[in-house]
């Protein structure tokens, strides 16, 4: 049995890390428009925000790291 992935799942990989990209992106967006605009008013929405943009970007680079392995492994 091959360790090697097919291109299919490459690409879905490949997907994924994108979408993880961009709902980081996302998250990151509204903790700068919370910092920006709101504080320290909403001081209080920080810690939610922060969570979730942490967890957000710490998804989005093992789906990263999912995918250049696969990349390699293909090589």
């Amino acid at each position: 049995m091959s360790d090697e992935m097919s291109d299919e799942e490459i690409k879905a990989l490949e997907k994924a890390m994108k979408k993880a990209k961009r709902i980081a992106s996302e998250r990151a967006s509204e903790l700068h428009d919370l910092v920006e605009d709101r504080l320290p008013a909403a001081f209080n929405e920080l810690p939610a925000l922060s969570e979730a943009t942490y967890e957000a970007c710490q998804t989005w680079a093992e789906a990263k790291a999912r995918y250049e392995q696969a990349q390699t492994a293909d090589a």
